[in-house]
């Protein structure tokens, strides 16, 4: 077995995307590793150490051999019945299947296979005797396995763009500098494959590999960095390129002089992983500078400063104590002078005219209302076969309303007593103003937020401009829901309105295709009905919003109602709920979702009872004899008709088990309400031990019929028990 040693490999290329970085890194790595185990040349001992920096993509192996083991490999050649004659001796079909496997000799030796690595042998696959041949693999060597990886690793990329590029060397007679093309992510320069000390001749993009690297453009102190061994990679690069070429080790370090410098300042800066990581792929010798700019920019919004210093100039503001913004902020720069000086006043020089400009546009949208602004949604195009946008509003409104007037709500105090219907539809109608406004036009991340800002200026109440910026509410998930009812009432229209208008027209979401997001906004509608507990009923909300279209649009109620509820299903089961318990609870397809939280929770504590699941399985055995009858009356059992002590003793439990169900079910409390059902354990066993519903008697066969039906309505109030069954 050959000795195992760490193996490295190293792309060297112009800076890639940062924004894919790091998944190119992983998927290099895991498909490298994924093919040499698959060759035997590392195994399950042998660990992955991934590279990525902006100008390289390298894996290190851990316990990587230079030779697979060898393989023994058995394969089925054909039934004994055609390979041997009535003699016993080999057919011509046994030596022409032979001869296509390079083994034809052995046809001649049988019953003896011979001194050598291959073997021939008969055995039984259960039904009849079967010829085998059994040979030897050589184990691939580490040239040719390496080389098979490679080849695979660079060609399942994720590559979010590919470019095209002329080789300027190669080899072979066909080869023209210039001319001969290759395709990859960014041009590549330079290929290390390194096995403990030894190179590994390998090829890939049409370089050879070599021994050799370059580190960080302006201050590496070798160049080029000739590599002693696999493992002293990473240490090399560190000391003699001045490059952190390990992705992590890069963000750590980063996020350790982000935290550094920002305590020397009294501050903090912004958490923001996203940025880290982009960041992160963007330098390879981190260096974090404290830089300002002038207090009189903090006059403007904070969320449009720090969206121009994160978006734009990739910077990290700074926070204070109370979490304000202040007019620090800090660059990660990729190099490190002596006097870096000249760098902050770089970077304060570049930032200066995006904050003017946000500024500018904050300054120029105040002088105009967003009551001004909204008639100029009607030269907005909202989408070709729903409108303008300014129509979109006017529906928004219509369903916004109602939903105000199904809360019932009123709002008192500052609000003089406004009903929120009222709200409601004033925000509703302010809502997408903000979209003609400078700042939302040059940053659309801020619609709503702007709105709010300037629905403040506007001196509109506070309720009207929460929900101008609520209503996009919730964006992602995880978000913060709208944070009061006009708020809630407004972005559920407004989600309502894009669920119904879309569905109408027949732009459904197609596998992982959702172009309009409609998954997020009916995700954003369950959790605004669960979580903030809205006693509204679903049904109704989804008419009212395809009422709101004029006639003629498509009628899809029922397909967004079942969008809806696996929208719904699938959140449930997210927040910890097993399939089993939301299986039971949507079973009844409740229209108001509000008390769905505690309808899982009492069928879980009912789940636990010791009763349970006997109570379940007779429950399923109920729906299936109600289902399978047309007998079933509609008016209840007669008690005179009871032939059976069993069936009386069932009709007086459910009688007694009902006054104190019905009594927690009356004030709320859906658990006692189920767990008072487990009395009728030993009755309801009781009754389909010693009754027999399906009885030649049509006047007892229905009685029984109606009092199982009274049962099986007792039993599913909360949820469907016979889905708990196993």
């Amino acid at each position: 077995m050959s000795t195992t040693k760490s193996l490295l490999v190293e792309l060297l290329v112009e800076e890639l995307p940062p924004k894919a970085l790091k998944t190119l890194g992983e998927a290099f790595g895991a498909v490298l590793l994924a093919r040499l185990r698959a060759q035997g040349l590392a195994d399950a001992h042998s660990a992955l150490n991934v590279f990525a920096s902006p100008r390289r993509l390298a894996a290190h192996v851990s316990h990587v051999r230079a030779v697979a083991p060898d393989e023994e490999v058995t394969r089925k050649v054909m039934p004994t019945s055609v390979a041997f004659g009535g003699d016993g001796k080999p057919t011509q079909a046994m030596r022409r299947a032979l001869a296509k496997l390079g083994r034809e000799a052995l046809s001649d030796l049988w019953p003896d296979s011979g001194d050598g690595p291959d073997r021939l042998l008969v055995q039984s696959d259960g039904k009849a005797d079967t010829l085998y041949l059994r040979s030897l693999a050589m184990g691939v060597v580490l040239r040719v396995g390496l080389q098979n990886a490679l080849d695979d690793a660079i060609a399942q990329l994720p590559i979010p763009k590919v470019m095209s590029y002329q080789l300027e060397h190669g080899e072979g007679a066909d080869f023209q500098p210039g001319w001969t093309s290759v395709q990859f992510v960014r041009p590549a320069h330079g290929l290390v494959a390194l096995h403990g000390a030894e190179l590994v001749p390998v090829t890939a993009l049409g370089l050879q590999a070599g021994r050799s690297t370059r580190g960080h453009r302006f201050e590496a102190r070798v160049d080029p960095v000739v590599l002693l061994d696999a493992d002293h990679y990473e240490r090399q690069l560190l000391e003699q390129g001045a490059v952190y070429a390990s992705f992590g080790a890069r963000r750590a370090e980063i996020r350790r002089q982000l935290d550094a410098a920002a305590a020397g300042e009294g501050l903090r800066p912004i958490e923001d992983e996203a940025l880290l990581d982009e960041v992160t792929a963007l330098v390879e010798r981190p260096n974090v500078l404290v830089c300002r700019f002038e207090r009189e920019f903090l006059a403007v919004p904070p969320e449009c400063l720090v969206l121009t210093m994160k978006a734009n100039q990739k910077y990290f503001p700074l926070l204070d104590v109370d979490g304000r913004l202040t007019e620090r902020f800090l660059v990660v720069s990729n190099i490190r002078p002596d006097d870096a000086s000249k760098v902050v006043a770089g970077n304060e020089r570049v930032v200066r005219p995006r904050l003017a400009d946000a500024k500018f546009f904050f300054d120029q949208d105040r002088r105009r209302t967003l009551a001004a602004r909204v008639p100029g949604l009607a030269k907005v195009v909202y989408h070709q076969k729903l409108g303008t946008m300014g129509e979109r509003v006017d529906r928004v409104r219509t369903i916004a309303r109602t939903i105000g007037e199904r809360l019932g709500e009123r709002l008192g105090g500052a609000h003089g007593g406004l009903a929120l219907a009222d709200l409601a539809d004033e925000a509703a109608t302010l809502a997408k103003a903000d979209l003609l406004t400078d700042m939302v036009g040059e940053f659309p991340e801020l619609q709503g937020v702007m709105g709010a800002y300037y629905a403040r200026h506007d001196g509109l109440r506070d309720a009207v401009a929460d929900a101008i910026e609520d209503h996009y509410k919730p964006r992602f998930a995880g978000d913060a829901l709208p944070r009061h009812g006009v708020g809630l009432a407004v972005a559920l229209a407004d989600k309502l309105e894009t669920l119904a208008g879309l569905f109408g027209i027949g732009q459904l979401p197609s596998g992982d295709k959702d172009p309009f997001a409609l998954r997020r906004h009916a995700l954003g509608v369950v959790r605004m009905l669960v979580e903030r507990r809205l006693d509204l009923s679903v049904p109704e909300l989804v008419a009212a919003a395809f009422a709101a279209f004029p006639e003629g649009h498509g009628q899809a109620q029922a397909e967004v109602l079942l969008f809806l509820h696996e929208r719904l299903a699938g959140w449930l089961r997210e927040q910890g709920w097993s399939a089993q318990e939301v299986d039971a609870v949507l079973a009844l397809r409740p229209d108001r979702w509000a008390a769905l939280p505690d309808r899982l929770a009492a069928v879980r504590a009912f789940a636990a009872l010791p009763e349970a699941a006997s109570l379940a399985a007779a429950n399923k055995r109920v729906g299936n004899i109600l289902r399978k009858s047309d007998e079933v009356p509609e008016s209840g059992p007669d008690p005179a008709r009871y032939a059976e002590p069993a069936e009386r003793a069932l009709a007086e439990a459910m009688a007694a088990a009902r006054g104190p169900a019905d009594e927690a079910l009356a004030r709320g409390d859906l658990t006692a309400s189920l767990q008072a059902l487990a009395a009728l354990k030993a009755p309801v066993d009781a009754f389909f031990d010693q009754v027999m519903v399906n009885t030649d008697d049509a006047t007892l066969r229905r009685n029984r019929l109606a009092l199982l039906a009274v049962l099986h309505a007792t039993m599913n109030r909360v949820a469907d028990l016979a889905r708990l069954a196993v």
